[in-house]
């Protein structure tokens, strides 16, 4: 698939500006991937719009753009996190540990997040509903549809390598993938590198699991970073990867193989949302890989400390805690993710409309709980129907939400928009999609599965700000 590459006329139409503008970014090397023949310049059909200068401030170039190539994208966690420019929750915020981020106020509740200099150029997975969500999103955000390709990982890889094809574009600063976490999770079968799935998901019969079943494809996000040589790859899974057996030790030394030793990789570390303004208690395992002949020598030395120091440590800084103290904020509670949140029925908010109608199984069935209105919520699983959690329980069933009980509210479960509310994805990101003749729709039920697979966007944002801060820093 080669690149195809569109005049700064085209170019200029589509962004709404001067083909003189258009020229001038390119100059000013603020177009990656751009090129140059024979005095005109030809820019890359998936090319993003710089954002523009203000009058009168001086030229930062922090703010060249970069690159980020996505794997198991899904309906686009992570790649919000790295985007940036959401609204998000103020008590999620905390001035005192970010005081540099320049946030915007919406109201009294919320406020909106600054964009990063990230920008997506590829995204992936094998689910039509999580293409049909991103895309529907973030095409309103300037992403090109076409950046999302849908197909299996190993068959891209396969096709790059086999010379058919140019599937993964160049010039890629960043690599992000949150590879399947289903054969590691505590709450499946914890099959690890034996699953029974293949990359497509399928039931793989075979007597022998080869590495290109679903508990392998951490192995097929490595042969793309072998491929796009980024400057830094960050993977992300479930903290049950952890505690099964020696799987974060291999998955750490089979990262660290790539390009014969060519990145370093930081020994994994647990995050809990929560101590992020995230308001639910879901915990991953976060892997840092950074290639050794793009960092300064400072960085490279730091990098491979057995204890690397606070200025070179990778890892966001929490900025929330069960204990309340002087610099931490209390985490995030399920009430306030809620905070002006009409009812189903009087929503017009076609996510909001739709829940699980399921009936209460029993307390001996996971999902027949109710949150805690002054908690964190529990971690919103990809599941559905009987599985959702309840936004309230009847006094029968064991419900001690009795404020809204009392106010003669009725028993249900979590609404679609609420899951996404406790995820920290933004109210204007469309899940429940309704089907047309050029649209595929996105049903309730799936919208519950890709809300409950995502990166909660808000984590991802302290992980990408802290790398955007810390870039000059680590590169040459």
């Amino acid at each position: 698939m080669d690149i195809l590459y569109l005049s700064t006329k085209e170019v200029a139409e589509k962004w709404n500006v001067t083909p003189r503008r258009v020229q001038l970014y390119c100059s000013e090397g603020r177009i990656p991937g751009a090129i140059k023949q024979s005095g005109v310049w030809l820019i890359p059909s998936d090319a993003i719009k710089p954002i523009r200068e203000k009058p009168g401030l001086k030229k930062d170039n922090k703010k060249s753009p970069l690159r980020v190539l996505s794997l198991f994208s899904g309906c686009g966690g992570m790649d919000l996190g790295f985007e940036g420019g959401f609204t998000v929750l103020k008590k999620s915020i905390n001035r005192k540990i970010n005081p540099h981020w320049h946030i915007t106020k919406v109201d009294d509740n919320w406020v909106k997040l600054p964009k990063n200099r990230f920008h997506t150029v590829f995204a992936n997975d094998i689910l039509q509903d999580a293409k049909t969500a991103w895309t529907n999103y973030f095409s309103d955000k300037g992403v090109p549809a076409s950046t999302y390709c849908l197909d299996s990982i190993v068959d891209l890889v396969k096709l790059q390598k086999e010379n058919k094809y140019k599937i993964f574009p160049s010039d890629v600063d960043v690599v992000t993938g949150g590879f399947p976490c289903q054969d590691f999770s505590i709450s499946g079968k914890r099959k690890g590198f034996n699953s029974d799935k293949s990359h497509t998901g399928e039931i793989n019969n075979l007597e022998q699991p080869t590495v290109e079943n679903r508990g392998l494809l951490y192995m097929w996000m490595r042969e793309v970073i072998s491929i796009v040589q980024p400057k830094v790859f960050i993977a992300e899974n479930v903290k049950g990867l952890v505690n099964l057996a020696d799987t974060k030790k291999i998955i750490e030394q089979d990262f660290s193989s790539i390009s014969n030793g060519g990145y370093i990789v930081i020994p994994a570390r647990v995050l809990l949302a929560a101590d992020f303004g995230v308001p639910q208690s879901r915990e991953r395992v976060i892997f840092y890989g950074f290639k050794k002949s793009a960092l300064n020598e400072k960085a490279l030395n730091q990098l491979m400390k057995d204890v690397i120091s606070e200025q070179y440590d990778p890892y966001p800084t929490p900025t929330h805690s069960l204990i309340n103290t002087k610099r931490l904020l209390p985490f995030v509670t399920s009430k306030d993710a809620f905070v002006g949140l009409e009812e189903p029925e009087k929503s017009k908010d076609l996510s909001q409309q739709k829940y699980s109608k399921a009936k209460f199984m029993g307390k001996h069935c996971q999902g027949q709980t109710e949150i805690h209105p002054d908690r964190i919520a529990p971690t919103i699983r990809a599941e559905h129907h009987g599985n959702i959690e309840f936004r309230r329980l009847s006094i029968e069933n064991g419900g001690k939400n009795f404020k809204e009980l009392n106010a003669g509210l009725p028993e249900r479960r979590l609404t679609v928009r609420e899951c996404a509310r406790i995820q920290t994805f933004p109210d204007d990101y469309p899940f429940v999609i309704p089907k047309t003749k050029s649209n595929k729709g996105v049903s309730a039920s799936s919208a519950y599965k890709l809300i409950g697979n995502a990166v909660p966007p808000l984590l991802a944002y302290h992980i990408a700000k802290r790398l955007e801060d810390n870039w000059e820093k680590y590169f040459k």
